[in-house]
């Protein structure tokens, strides 16, 4: 199976960028190095100047990819829910139980990650930092809503429908499967933000072994039981 996955390419909509990234050695040079200095300085002392001296190139070259590091961060968002998608559709093939596909979605949501050698260029334990750290700046915006039009968050949709439709498998009769997923899914983030960072405000240790994906399990399956 790891040999037929060697070609396989992360789609991200097009509209969250100018220029796809993916097309050429400086495109994913400004992703690969773009993951590492947001993550080294964060989304506001991140500019694209800093990132053009650290990949030795010129700001005007990443504009043609992407006309903002809100763009940017937009990206490598959904470059991120894509992926998580991608494992779940080929760790849930062949099973049958909704219940144990439901357990997989919930331990890839909140699961520690390595990195993948199909994507080179992408370091996906430092992107979860920052989607830990950032993803919400995606979204709380002003411009939210045209940005939705423009499909900025279908790959995050998508994971969640399809997580959603297990629930529905689970229980039919659970009226609100779409607000339970993205309520464990942004959990998943929150509660490893605050033992990172204001550990008061969780059970959850940083170094807790599979701590996170017992309270979601025992969270989401509890909530649906008939």
């Amino acid at each position: 199976m790891k040999n037929l996955l060697a070609n396989i390419k992360i789609k991200v909509e097009e509209k969250v960028y100018l220029k796809d990234p993916e097309g050429s050695e400086k495109g994913r040079d400004i992703v690969k190095h773009g993951i590492l200095l947001i993550d080294e300085l964060g989304l506001e002392a991140f500019t694209f100047k800093k990132l053009a001296e650290r990949i030795n190139s010129t700001e005007a070259t990443i504009y043609r990819y992407f006309d903002s590091k809100h763009m940017l961060l937009s990206y490598l968002i959904s470059w991120y829910w894509n992926w998580l998608e991608y494992r779940l559709v080929f760790a849930i093939n062949n099973i049958e139980s909704p219940e144990e596909r439901l357990r997989i979605a919930i331990s890839i949501l909140s699961g520690r990650i390595e990195n993948d050698m199909d994507f080179e260029h992408i370091d996906e334990v430092t992107l979860q930092r920052i989607v830990v750290a950032e993803s919400a700046k995606a979204y709380l915006t002003k411009t939210v809503d045209a940005n939705n039009k423009e499909g900025f968050f279908l790959s995050y949709k998508r994971l969640c429908k399809r997580i959603a439709g297990i629930v529905h498998e689970i229980n039919p009769d659970y009226m609100y499967p779409a607000s339970l997923v993205s309520t464990i899914a942004e959990s998943a983030h929150y509660q490893k933000f605050f033992a990172l960072h204001l550990p008061s405000l969780t059970n959850i240790h940083e170094d807790g072994n599979g701590e996170l994906e017992d309270f979601l399990t025992h969270m989401i399956f509890k909530t649906i039981e008939k």
